[in-house]
């Protein structure tokens, strides 16, 4: 079954009911009130029509009540599905070729060696060419440095505050740690580990150029150039919904054509309308994997603003909204 909605459609729908001109309190009160509930729900009501479009109405509140702001939060092999599919995507390239690389928002680090550990443990033969960009000179410093902390917050210098330049960032905005989806084989394969500090094996960390710049430059494809594959993950999700538009657009100029943009950690209304318009190619391994690859934002719907809705087929552009990864443009 398709969603259908007489005379709306869901997104007209859910503004609508987000727009009702009720005081602050009255909001709050209302918020609270439908939190119980939800969570009170059986999972099979949550997902069944009524349930998503339920959670859909109390996402919107929450989005329209909540002030966006940047976080730092990040893991080591955050999505499995993800990196398994960006080794799926470079199988085809042929042996010994090179591979351009760019992380938007690259945060602490972790997202720029995640992906290189799982592209190099499977083509060890490709050149791989990275660019690691963020906007904060210092978490870029810290990225780049590639020392993290495995104690607590209590043991990481200049954790509390944060100035990356002259401590260590590991649990800047970290309620969990940083290491907490790997395993022990993976810190020890990823890792040179000498007490409670884990610094970055070498062959991770060839080739990764480091800037700070901001993504919504529109000089950035200048000083980057053209890509085969651009990440931009988890970061739009904190941007009022216009910014993140414009900021995708930007981003997107990057991609070489025929090549690849991962953007998940983004509003689902805001991502689907950029790759619709722009005519982006799905691409359609893993599409509910990847989508779902990343608990810690599909449990924070609806009563989070970084929230991210179930999968659901019935959306009639459901390939669009729920894909995490495109094909941009034509092979040249």
């Amino acid at each position: 079954m398709v969603l259908k909605y007489k005379g709306a459609s869901p997104k007209l729908m859910f503004q609508r009911l987000a727009k009702f001109r009720l005081s602050r309190k009255a909001i709050n009160v209302y918020l609270n009130q439908s939190r119980r509930i939800w969570e009170h729900l059986p999972g099979s009501v949550r997902l069944g029509l009524a349930g998503r479009i339920y959670g859909r109405h109390l996402h919107s509140l929450v989005c329209l009540r909540s002030e966006r702001r940047q976080n730092h939060s990040t893991f080591f092999l955050r999505n499995r599905p993800e990196l398994e599919l960006i080794s799926r995507l470079v199988a085809q390239k042929t042996k010994g070729s090179s591979l351009s690389l760019t992380v938007v928002a690259c945060s602490k680090g972790a997202e720029v060696y995640s992906f290189l550990w799982a592209l190099r443990s499977a083509r060890p033969d490709l050149r791989i060419h990275t660019q690691a960009l963020d906007i904060s000179k210092e978490i870029v410093e810290f990225a780049e440095r590639g020392i993290y902390s495995r104690g607590g917050p209590e043991t990481a210098v200049g954790a509390e505050g944060g100035n990356a330049a002259g401590g260590d960032a590991t649990w800047r905005d970290q309620p969990l740690s940083i290491f907490e989806r790997m395993t022990a084989e993976e810190v020890e394969a990823m890792f040179e580990v000498t007490g409670d500090q884990a610094r970055v094996r070498p062959w991770l960390k060839e080739g990764i150029t480091w800037r700070t710049g901001d993504a919504l430059d529109p000089q950035l494809v200048g000083v980057l150039g053209l890509q085969d594959v651009v990440v931009a993950n988890r970061f739009l999700c904190h941007m009022d919904p216009d910014m993140a538009e414009k900021c995708l657009r930007n981003i997107a100029r990057l991609v070489k054509p025929g090549g690849y943009l991962f953007v998940s950690g983004v509003d689902l209304d805001v991502r689907t309308r950029v790759a619709s318009a722009l005519g982006w190619k799905p691409v359609p391994d893993m599409i509910k994997e990847v989508h779902e690859g990343d608990a810690s934002l599909t449990d924070g719907w609806p009563l989070e603003w970084w929230g991210l809705e179930p999968f659901c087929h019935d959306w009639r552009d459901w390939t669009t909204r729920y894909a995490c990864v495109f094909q941009l443009g034509q092979m040249s």
